[in-house]
């Protein structure tokens, strides 16, 4: 699905904009930087194997994946945020994102995900936007509870991780209500 307007991303230090095919090698890099997947289940070896993601991306709609760069003001790309499992009869979507370790603590990621969110809910008529996240991963569990998400509980072995079965915990916002603590910040 083309993104033809992005949100604004709600933090002096970066922009949003629609990820690109030509983004490819960067946000490999990005994604490759150490310490980054080591809490996620993304399990990516090359450029190469983004291609399948890109075209879910650039398919027509109904999408099923939306992304988005986040860039420095150089234009960099220092990260990525958008949702997956994105399913249009239950007015529902998953939100991911990673950001590289130089630009995290700052508030960026708590600031897109607000932005993006409210922007979810608002473009595209969803009423429940949840993310899973790696039991381990405290930083991410914190980044969701300032956007307004409520833990749900916890998916026992939901996705490898390294080659090992990891547990997830769900956390998820909903619609009017979750709209509202987002826009608050």
């Amino acid at each position: 699905m083309t993104i033809l307007h992005t949100p604004a991303s709600g933090h002096p230090d970066v922009t949003l904009r629609p990820l690109l095919r030509s983004d490819a090698p960067a946000w490999f890099a990005c994604l490759s930087r150490p310490g980054l997947l080591r809490h996620t289940s993304w399990q990516v070896a090359s450029v190469a194997e983004l291609a399948p993601l890109f075209d879910a991306l650039e398919a027509p709609e109904p999408a099923t994946q939306i992304r988005l760069a986040i860039v420095d003001t150089a234009g960099t790309l220092v990260g990525s945020i958008g949702f997956h499992s994105i399913n249009p009869a239950q007015c529902s979507a998953e939100i991911a994102y990673e950001l590289v370790p130089e630009f995290q603590g700052r508030g960026i990621a708590s600031a897109t995900c607000r932005q993006v969110c409210a922007w979810g809910f608002a473009r595209f008529g969803w009423q429940r936007i949840q993310a899973c996240v790696l039991d381990t991963n405290a930083a991410s569990a914190a980044v969701l509870r300032r956007c307004g998400f409520e833990h749900e509980g916890r998916l026992r072995r939901l996705r490898r991780v390294a080659g090992h079965s990891r547990d997830f915990d769900v956390y998820a916002c909903l619609a009017p209500d979750g709209t509202a603590d987002l826009a608050q910040g």
